[in-house]
């Protein structure tokens, strides 16, 4: 039997905006400092890239607040921008590509997160999902 990973290893953080970004990041820097893991940040656009290949600018707003955060606990940060028609299943397939050991996020009230949370992504995350999943706490509130 092969021994457990540590969820903090290599984990996708998934965040849908500057402000999930600051908290998402924010929550997961001490369990990266423990574990000395890598954090890979993934926000995910619905639909088909642009065929200009233009990097939208709420996705740069959104890696620089990750980038901040971590910068701030002193630890590397890798930013991804993905494109794909569920967000579950694109988020699945970085932590495939990676071999994530855990997906972390934090839920916002209100936010974008908490309300496909409240439906089909927790049960795709949790029935889906061939890893952990950890629901970070909110520190900012």
């Amino acid at each position: 039997m092969s021994k457990a990973r540590d969820p903090f290893e290599i984990a996708v953080l998934p965040v849908a905006s500057p402000e999930d970004a600051r908290t998402t990041c924010a929550g997961a820097a001490a369990h990266l400092r423990r574990t000395g893991g890598r954090a890979v940040v993934v926000h995910v656009i619905e639909g088909a890239a642009p065929s200009d290949g233009a990097h939208p600018e709420h996705a740069d707003e959104t890696f620089a607040a990750a980038r901040e955060a971590f910068d701030a606990a002193n630890i590397d940060v890798e930013t991804r921008l993905e494109y794909g028609e569920e967000i579950p299943e694109t988020v699945f397939a970085v932590a495939d590509e990676i071999d994530a050991s855990a997906i972390a996020f934090t839920p916002r009230a209100g936010g974008r997160w908490l309300k496909l949370l409240s439906g089909d992504l927790t049960n795709a995350l949790v029935t889906e999902s061939d890893r952990p999943v950890v629901v970070l706490p909110d520190r900012h509130e």
